[in-house]
């Protein structure tokens, strides 16, 4: 079986592991259709992924073929197109008890803690795979981060009132705007490269777009007829924009930190009194995020074409890997073929 190992920041390893044994009591056997490359795995590559060890296995954006089920697996059947929730607790402790999965002491995530999907096979609990029939198999393998978008979209509550502010035009800001779009609210996007800032306008055409400036706050101001976003989804990773988050936001008004990074975000806290900003994290997602994301998806309310602007052979992608960094490549999402 084929996989493929990352040893260390910056360097990859094909190499062929045993052929898989058949599922264990409450697991499923899956093929490996395609891997999408997310944020997580660049990290990991660029060495700079939180919570990370090598040697490790990436990927856990996934769509994937039901091979052979476990004894006990009911409503999943070999032949069934699928993907994964590639999250799992192996303690029940004081989050999970109360329904917050996405946040358990001992949480697990797929192509982080353990082996991932860069391989032809794995094995993985049923309970944690979403059936997908009826979609696209490149479609199934964005689900993922779409419901990342889900969950911080439900963080935020927001109301039809509410006016939006996404920082990030990468993948997972392009799926706040997608879950937050049909809450009916008005969107302004913010992000350093133009080229995604055009892709997101396509794609949405009723949001604002801004490439940022020194004049953010008067830009926000101009179009939300002289106030600020009441909510600010921040989805970049980047300390500054993080931070620069609490000038934008309204008083009274929310910031969900979707995005993370390595280190500590600083903030004026007279500043956040006098404003009463109301600070959130946003954490992976859960299972109804993915329930919804494929409901979603299925009811044709989620319009994924033109998010996959490479398409990377599995044999190839130690070669073509770090292409994915270069500006110039104008990378939206890139996945890998198996």
């Amino acid at each position: 079986m084929k996989a493929i190992v990352l040893n260390k920041p910056g360097q990859f390893e094909n190499i062929t592991k045993p052929k898989l044994a058949s599922p264990a009591a409450g697991e499923v056997l899956l093929k490996i259709k395609h891997v999408s490359i997310c944020g997580t795995d660049l990290h990991a590559y660029n060495g700079k992924q939180p919570f990370f060890n090598y040697p490790r296995i990436l990927g856990h954006e996934i769509a994937a073929e039901v091979v052979e089920v476990g004894s006990g697996v009911e409503n999943i059947q070999p032949g069934d197109s699928c993907t994964v929730e590639p999250y799992r607790n192996l303690a029940i402790d004081q989050a999970v008890k109360k329904g917050k999965t996405n946040c358990g002491s001992k949480l697990t995530v797929l192509g982080v803690h353990e082996d991932g999907a860069m391989q032809e096979y794995i094995t993985y609990f049923a309970s944690n795979v979403h059936v997908t029939n009826e979609l696209p198999a490149e479609q199934v393998s964005l689900v993922e981060p779409f419901a990342i978008g889900a969950h911080a979209v439900e963080r935020a509550e927001l109301s039809h009132s509410d006016t939006v502010l996404v920082i990030g035009a990468g993948p997972i800001g392009l799926g706040i705007i997608a879950l937050a779009r049909l809450e009916g609210v008005k969107i302004v996007l913010l992000d350093v490269n133009k080229n995604r800032l055009d892709f997101a306008k396509q794609k949405f055409p009723e949001i604002k777009t801004l490439l940022l400036s020194d004049t953010v706050i008067e830009d926000l101001q101009k179009i939300f007829g002289g106030d600020l976003p009441t909510v600010i989804f921040d989805a970049t990773g980047n300390k500054t924009s993080m931070q620069n988050s609490f000038n934008y936001v309204a008083a009274g008004g929310t910031i969900v930190f979707v995005g993370l990074f390595v280190g500590e975000v600083v903030f004026d806290d007279p500043n956040f009194h006098r404003k009463e900003i109301t600070l959130k994290a946003s954490r992976s997602a859960r299972a109804r995020d993915f329930v919804k994301v494929i409901s979603l998806l299925k009811a044709g309310l989620i319009d994924t074409s033109g998010y996959i602007t490479h398409r990377i052979p599995f044999d190839d992608l130690t070669k073509e890997f770090e292409k994915l960094y270069l500006p110039e490549e104008n990378v939206i999402k890139a996945i890998i073929n198996f």
